[in-house]
Order: structure tokens, then C-alpha cells, then sequence
């Protein structure tokens, strides 16, 4: 099984959006660096507005994940509601 993974900047802003990543996915492998936070995830990962809504306590678009966005792989699917990393067979 292929791992995906999404690295975003260490932040204040980050910090509810990787919690919110973490219960979102189970497996999720979480590494911190000084400036920066890599998640690893077997198969795929599914980041989903509401429970980053849910962790934030605000309306959140997610493509307010661009602005905190290091680097990611996989390929992506994407809507309102949520954002999925996989590759695809």
C-alpha cells in the first residue's frame, strides 16, 4: 500500500487543521519539524471542512489550506466539503 502525505508550516493556524486531519485519519503518522508538519498516511487521506470547522469554531474553506501548504503527494480529489489524497491503481 502506497503512502500519501501533506506538509503544512507550523503554526497557530495549523494546529486545529492537523488535529482535525489526525481524527479524520486513524492511521495518520504525524511528524514534527521546527517549521513545518509532514503527515503520512497509508492508501489515502480525507481532510473533511466540518471537523476543521469543528476544531477551528468557524466557517472554513478549504481552500484555505493553500495559504499554510508546503508540499503534498498524491494525486487529489477535491470539493467543498472535503479534500482526498490518493494514488490512484
Amino acid at each position: 500500500m502506497s503512502t500519501v502525505f501533506i506538509a503544512l508550516q507550523a503554526n497557530e493556524d495549523t494546529r486545529p487543521i492537523i488535529d482535525a486531519i489526525v481524527q479524520d485519519n486513524p492511521t495518520a503518522i504525524v511528524n514534527r519539524e521546527p517549521a513545518m508538519v509532514k503527515i503520512d498516511v497509508p492508501g489515502s487521506m480525507t481532510i473533511r471542512r466540518e471537523t476543521i470547522e469543528e476544531h477551528i469554531g468557524r466557517a472554513y474553506d478549504l481552500q484555505e489550506l493553500q495559504i499554510n501548504l508546503i508540499t503534498l503527494s498524491g494525486h487529489v480529489d477535491e470539493d467543498e466539503d472535503q479534500f482526498t489524497l490518493r494514488w490512484n491503481s
